[in-house]
């Protein structure tokens, strides 16, 4: 499985409208960044990020915040990939379900721990194993520059039933059910 959203072959890209996204019960998840600043490079192709005048897919959303600031689980799953060998730098991929949520460029690195493959990140006390829960919220990295990256952000992409999603359509459809919670408590 290749979760590297700068890997060189064309990648499927879901056929999902925001109105099917909006569909979804969002209760319970959370946005992936703490201290986040700004977006940085949005979903679809753009001029190559590292120089050079190509042009290129970008398969996520890039979350600028501080270096060290701490990422977040965005919804409760397994983690079904830890790695620290590709573009995406320092990296946990986990699975909900349909849904396969990748974050890239971490701090850390990755070693077998007690038999198992674990994201390491001693200075900021996180530590994420393959194969292990993880709840929605649960901090489960730090904003680094690790891989191909020009600054320090979180790299955050999603994939349902294998096909890339635009995560901008998914925290849209968040916000909509915040707002719309907020407007008729029950």
């Amino acid at each position: 499985m290749s979760t590297d959203p700068n890997a060189t072959r064309p990648q499927q890209i879901a056929q999902i409208n925001p109105s099917q996204i909006a569909a979804n019960q969002w209760a319970g998840s959370s946005f992936p960044v703490e201290s986040f600043q700004a977006y940085t490079s949005p979903f679809g192709y753009r001029r190559s990020a590292t120089g050079g005048y190509g042009r290129e897919f970008h398969y996520g959303l890039d979350l600028a915040a501080p270096m060290g600031s701490y990422i977040r689980n965005w919804w409760a799953g397994t983690v079904v990939e830890v790695s620290d060998n590709s573009n995406c730098g320092t990296s946990v991929v986990v699975e909900s379900g349909h849904w396969l949520h990748i974050y890239c460029h971490m701090q850390g690195h990755v070693e077998t721990v007690n038999g198992q493959l674990t994201m390491l990140d001693r200075s900021g006390g996180v530590q994420i194993a393959q194969g292990q829960q993880v709840a929605a919220g649960t901090r489960i990295g730090r904003v680094g520059m690790t891989g191909r990256t020009t600054g320090p952000h979180l790299h955050w992409g999603l994939k349902y039933d294998g096909n890339w999603v635009n995560p901008a359509l998914v925290l849209r459809a968040m916000y909509a059910g915040q707002q719309a919670t907020a407007a008729n408590p029950q």
